[in-house]
């Protein structure tokens, strides 16, 4: 089996599951091709394993024009089974190539349905996702696959590795810095918490500075540790002793299935992925967006009862390998994927 990944995305929760997918497809014979921004961090984790063609894609860039003729030539060339691209700008670049299926991923909300003329099925992270371009007009498959991550659970990293001492308590969450995943929010609710409570925030964007500033100002400097982008969070989460996503518009929530594969306790705003998976006081706390008392009290309910916590952990992580499983989120792919020797026999 043969299939072809556009890929655009930069760094956070899609590209990790990206990284994922391609890994798991590879593990089961498929032969993949990726044609993705230059110089992503996250390459090395791939090109083992996927051949790779670098291109930016812009308006003002030779590739602008080049790059489709390409992709369409390769198609023509190598009869691939499946073409995939990957949110709303790789989706222009699908060709009308018509011996195989075409998928276009969808981890979020589209705007509308013009990036898609030449896909044939939109696979939606949620079924929400589903619904709301049924909505838009969309008259052709759709599919609703989730993501799914490593569910291994490794050793946590020594805290002092991060300037932070042994026995107090650790909130962390992660992600790009961008106002909408609310860790201003998160910062304004840790800051109500006794001091001996520490905040880890991994990861970066066009926030940061913002989000250090805000820190400083509440007197949480000494508190709060900014991790940078991390290759493998893991170890950080499995530190950690609450996991937190205070998202304001979140479609699925990687992040929180990735604290579950820790057993971690996670507290999350009733963003739309969030909203659809977890259940209040079942597998984890639901708190309504922006709410800064709301977090403050969820994360110190956790801290105070370690019952309560595990049990949480536990139930999330019984959710986490019941529905978003590796096993079963390839083989759905693969089904998708064998629609293209079905078609091309």
């Amino acid at each position: 089996m043969k299939v072809f990944h556009y890929h655009f995305g930069k760094d956070g929760g899609a590209e990790r599951f990206f990284v994922h997918l391609v890994n798991a497809l590879a593990k089961r014979g498929v032969e993949q091709t990726a044609v993705i921004r230059p110089d992503r961090l996250w390459r090395k984790d791939i090109e083992q394993v996927c051949g790779i063609i670098e291109s930016n894609f812009r308006n003002l860039s030779p590739d602008r024009l080049l790059l489709p003729i390409r992709v369409r030539m390769m198609a023509e060339r190598e009869k691939p089974d499946g073409l995939m691209s990957w949110a709303t700008r790789a989706s222009r670049l699908m060709p009308a190539y018509k011996g195989c299926v075409k998928l276009s991923r969808l981890g979020d909300f589209p705007t509308n349905l013009s990036y898609f003329k030449n896909t044939d099925i939109l696979v939606c992270n949620t079924p929400a996702i589903g619904e709301h371009v049924r909505q838009l007009g969309w008259t052709r498959g759709v599919e609703v696959i989730s993501n799914f991550t490593n569910t291994d659970p490794v050793a946590p990293i020594d805290r002092s590795k991060v300037s932070t001492p042994e026995g107090v308590p650790v909130v962390m969450s992660m992600g790009r810095f961008v106002r909408r995943k609310g860790f201003h929010t998160l910062i304004e609710a840790v800051s109500r918490l006794s001091p001996d409570v520490h905040l880890w925030l991994a990861g970066d964007g066009e926030e940061a500075d913002s989000l250090k500033g805000l820190a400083a100002d509440l007197g949480m400097s000494g508190r709060v540790r900014f991790l940078g982008w991390q290759k493998d969070t893991r170890p950080y989460v499995a530190a950690s002793d609450v996991f937190v996503m205070p998202s304001s518009h979140e479609p699925l929530g990687n992040v929180i299935l990735e604290a579950w594969a820790q057993r971690k306790p996670v507290v999350s705003s009733r963003s739309e992925g969030p909203s659809w998976f977890m259940r209040d006081g079942e597998n984890g706390l639901l708190v309504e967006i922006g709410r800064v008392e709301g977090f403050s009290s969820a994360i110190q309910a956790l801290l105070d009862n370690s019952d309560v916590a595990a049990k949480l952990g536990e139930a999330g992580h019984e959710t986490l390998m019941r529905q978003f499983s590796e096993e079963a989120v390839a083989s759905a792919y693969i089904g998708l994927f064998d629609r293209g020797l079905m078609a091309r026999a």
